[in-house]
């Protein structure tokens, strides 16, 4: 909308004045026309208000305020918010805030009070290792009834697909181990699993940071639930299938803000306890390796290198040869089945399948570990954050640091001659795809 100007005129004949109200009036219907529309929270104060009492009851740890908030005739509803409130005992909480999103989210029955079918946003902080909140949708069902708004259910949305994302206190009783760097958060079973986890990302924060060195807060965030069907919950969906074989994930929205999004490392339980030692050990360095380059890691990141280069890390000061560390791909070149180019995002997904998901992520990592040691760490380094901000192939075509560097050049000798330009880019530019796939295949069967 342009720009409008009121100017104050000097008011001459009064029949004038009353000429002027016409346009005057026209001008207040524009302006109305372009008011912003209202808000959830504009419609419905009353329900706001409460949504903001419960939050300050949880940060104050006030039971009897918190379920002033309930509904009093929902019996059972009430009796199992009470046990979510008394699980949150032991979170070491910063934050917390609801907000009230939208309404008419699912489809409720009528009845005789005034309700709404609510999306709330809960965004909530951990003391000490949350810079920025961690947001949760939930989808709850608010009454009025005499003029005061109540939480009635969160569950009427499950039928429609609007469970909304169940967190540990949810589940059940939390516990919490901490760590000189880790704060573990897991559920009653296996006590001494949540020790042995705190262990091994203190000694897998060091190890990033040798070889990481951007910035980072060098904590984290680590949830263990005690099933897989859990772990499911706390992504978001009921479905444990996807996660059948995957130890670990870390959760948290890739973006290039100075403030990095909390993450959250999500262990699958099942699969955590089949992993021997060294892969336990590798699990939570290649998750720690996530969190510690959250911030420069953006949408223009292919997975092949976010995930190659967690596991890169992962593996850097673990002494293997590559058909070892890995053996799907080596397998498959050594069948004459020789990769075409580097793996897809779409190679990476939870239900491509183990074996294709296994050669993504070694095919991922052996490009990492190329680049390495073919230009050096740093290179590989620069490569990874010039790929965050500029897109991978603007970071491969003109990279901040060249992958190719000429030495020092002898006297009354021609200069070498530099290799062609695709050749600074060949882990990622598809004309090299070929070579790759030789330098696969010969490290592969050199292992």
């Amino acid at each position: 909308m342009a720009e409008l100007r009121a100017r104050r005129r000097r008011p001459w004949r009064a029949a004038r004045a009353v000429g002027c109200a016409v346009p005057l009036l026209a001008l207040l219907a524009q302006l109305t026309g372009c008011a912003p529309a209202e808000g959830p929270t504009d419609q419905y104060p009353g329900a706001q208000r409460m949504l903001d009492a419960r939050a300050d009851a949880v940060r104050r740890h006030d039971a009897t305020a918190f379920l002033a908030s309930v509904d009093p005739r929902a019996t059972a509803f009430r009796g199992s918010q009470r046990a979510v409130f008394d699980h949150l005992a032991a979170v070491p909480l910063a934050d917390w805030r609801y907000d009230l999103m939208s309404t008419g989210a699912f489809p409720l029955p009528m009845g005789g009070d005034r309700r709404l079918a609510a999306q709330v946003r809960l965004r909530y902080r951990l003391k000490g290792f949350d810079t920025a909140p961690v947001t949760s949708v939930q989808y709850l069902t608010l009454t009025e009834r005499d003029g005061r708004w109540w939480v009635s259910s969160d569950s009427d949305g499950a039928s429609d697909g609007k469970g909304g994302s169940r967190q540990l206190w949810d589940q059940g009783p939390v516990r919490v181990v901490r760590g000189r760097y880790s704060l573990v958060l897991g559920g009653a079973a296996a006590p001494e699993r949540l020790r042995d986890l705190a262990n091994r990302v203190d000694a897998a924060v060091p190890a990033v940071s040798a070889a990481w060195k951007g910035e980072w807060a060098r904590k984290v965030v680590v949830e263990a639930p005690d099933s897989v069907q859990k772990m499911a919950q706390l992504m978001g969906g009921d479905d444990p299938s996807g996660y059948a074989g995957i130890a670990a994930v870390t959760t948290g929205e890739a973006g290039t803000a100075s403030v990095a999004p909390a993450d959250r490392v999500i262990v699958n339980p099942d699969a955590y306890e089949e992993l021997n030692e060294l892969g336990r050990t590798v699990v939570l360095t290649h998750e720690t390796t996530h969190v510690a380059t959250r911030a420069l890691t953006t949408p223009a990141t292919p997975l092949w290198l976010s995930e190659g280069f967690a596991d890169w890390v992962a593996y850097r000061k673990v002494h293997r040869r590559p058909t070892i560390t890995a053996p799907e791909l080596s397998r498959a070149v050594v069948a004459g089945r020789l990769p075409a180019g580097l793996p897809a995002d779409a190679d990476f997904g939870f239900r491509a399948g183990a074996e294709r998901l296994a050669k993504a992520y070694e095919g991922g990592w052996l490009a990492c570990r190329l680049i390495a040691e073919k230009w050096g760490e740093d290179r590989l380094i620069a490569f990874y954050r010039d790929t965050g901000k500029r897109g991978l192939r603007n970071a491969a075509a003109r990279p901040s640091k060249p992958l190719w560097r000429p030495g020092p050049q002898p006297r009354r000798h021609r200069s070498p001659r530099p290799p062609p330009r695709w050749a600074a880019s060949a882990p990622v530019a598809p004309a090299a795809a070929a070579w790759w796939s030789r330098r696969c295949a010969s490290n592969s069967a050199s292992g």
